[in-house]
């Protein structure tokens, strides 16, 4: 039988791994497919060619001679970015092409339009490279999990914001020199925002949730909230608590409607996906019939993500003679049985709070705080109220006071937080923070 002919869109960083694991690993990955693999053609910039030319790999400088080549049965799609990576795949799809992406902004933003136009064309859409770098977290719950009813999961899903965090908690170090280093050694871009304001979180738990519970991709329903305004303060406070703080993704299918949403999150320590540390991704996910699973690896990099997208290859070689009925829905569900199911308001959230003031040292001031919870009905599961902090001479007194309340509604906490804010004995802006048990 002949080999499958494969084109690169990009030879990169993920390019260059799948370059090497396709021709390292060649025997066996034909064992596994049942026929060859051959990259006919990728399209480099110029410090690409030297490895294509090692490899024995064609090139071109114009990524649509690779997607018009007659020759080519998959693409797989690297650059990253909207366009012209959009154009591409849609070309590609006309062409009867299947296509593989690691490109998680594309598949959260574009996914419903890309995967309506491949089921018009027969053919395949896959995006395992695209969530958490090495772990196969797409297949687990499309595939692995499709007997269970998902109730929630929840992920560290972006490696430079949980070094960050990591090395303020082992450290002790200020949010601002972490992010330094980790731009110096290369886990951060020039421009972080992405990173560690959870706008690739977001992407990647867009696509997370949507087969998890069988919903049409909603990146525009996510909340995102980041990790600059985290202090070495918080990071202490929530140690001597028991916690650790890491910046998570949640989806929550509730009576109500879907939870999604990013943000820095107290776990407790105890909790495995607590203690994922560096550039390390996790997932947690909780099912019906198997409970709590858990898949842990490299989120990113050449190799482990060149293996999500050989993987992918693997799967796709192993379908190009199956019924395009009978092949697995892109998002799991079938596309004419997915929901629409409501998105969650902010203020509809429901999980625990953590809670940071500084407040006057002096009788009544936490009477009157408490009096404000109690009226609405919040319960504190702990307090930690903490010696005075070095002050000026002749200046009031104040203390920092950190509050954990119980579960209840993001628009109650809202609207105690104001109140709170609102007493004169309260001096500083109040710090929030989620909190998850992941029980």
């Amino acid at each position: 039988m002949k080999p499958v002919n494969i084109g690169l869109l990009g030879l990169g960083t993920v390019g260059q791994g799948v370059a090497n694991i396709l021709v390292r690993n060649a025997t066996e990955i034909e064992r596994r497919a049942g026929r060859g693999i051959h990259v006919a053609l990728a399209s480099v910039r110029s410090q690409g060619k030297n490895l294509a030319g090692t490899l024995g790999i064609e090139t071109t400088n114009d990524p649509f001679d690779v997607v018009r080549n007659p020759d080519i049965d998959i693409v797989c799609e690297m650059m990253g970015g909207e366009q012209p990576a959009m154009d591409l795949i849609m070309l590609a799809l006309e062409q009867g092409k299947h296509v593989i992406t690691a490109n998680k902004a594309l598949i959260a933003i574009h996914g419903n339009e890309i995967f309506a136009a491949a089921r018009k064309h027969g053919v395949i859409v896959a995006f395992e490279p695209a969530v958490a770098g090495g772990i196969p977290i797409i297949k687990a719950v499309r595939e692995g999990l499709s007997a269970n009813r998902i109730d929630w999961l929840a992920g560290i899903i972006n490696g430079t914001g949980n070094f960050i965090l990591s090395e303020m908690a082992s450290k002790g170090r200020e949010f601002s020199d972490v992010l330094a280093e980790a731009q110096a050694l290369g886990y951060a871009e020039a421009d972080p925002e992405f990173d560690v304001e959870g706008i690739d979180a977001a992407h990647k738990l867009t696509i997370l949730a949507s087969i998890a519970f069988g919903i049409p991709l909603r990146f525009d329903a996510v909340y995102t909230e980041g990790i600059s305004k985290i202090s070495t303060d918080d990071v202490k406070f929530a140690t001597e608590l028991g916690y650790r703080i890491k910046h998570l993704g949640v989806a929550r299918r509730r009576a109500d409607g879907i939870e999604l949403r990013v943000h820095p999150t107290l776990i407790p320590e105890e909790q495995l996906i607590a203690n994922v540390n560096g550039v390390m991704n996790a997932v947690l996910v909780q099912s019906d019939a198997v409970g709590a699973t858990l898949y842990y690896g490299p989120g990113a990099g050449s190799e482990p993500t060149g293996s999500a997208v050989v993987a992918d290859i693997v799967d796709v070689v192993r379908a190009l003679t199956t019924d395009p009925l009978q092949r697995v829905p892109h998002l799991a569900f079938q596309y004419d049985a997915l929901s629409d199911l409501p998105m969650l308001a902010p203020e509809d959230f429901e999980c625990a709070y953590y809670l940071r003031l500084q407040a006057l040292d002096k009788p009544g001031v936490m009477a009157d705080i408490m009096s404000i919870f109690g009226k609405l009905g919040i319960s504190i599961e702990a307090i930690l109220q903490k010696e005075p902090i070095d002050q000026d001479a002749g200046s009031d007194i104040t203390v920092p006071v950190i509050l954990l309340t119980r579960s209840v509604k993001e628009g109650l906490i809202q609207n105690a937080i104001g109140q709170i804010s609102a007493l004169n004995s309260v001096t500083e802006d109040i710090s929030m923070l989620r909190v998850e048990s992941l029980n």
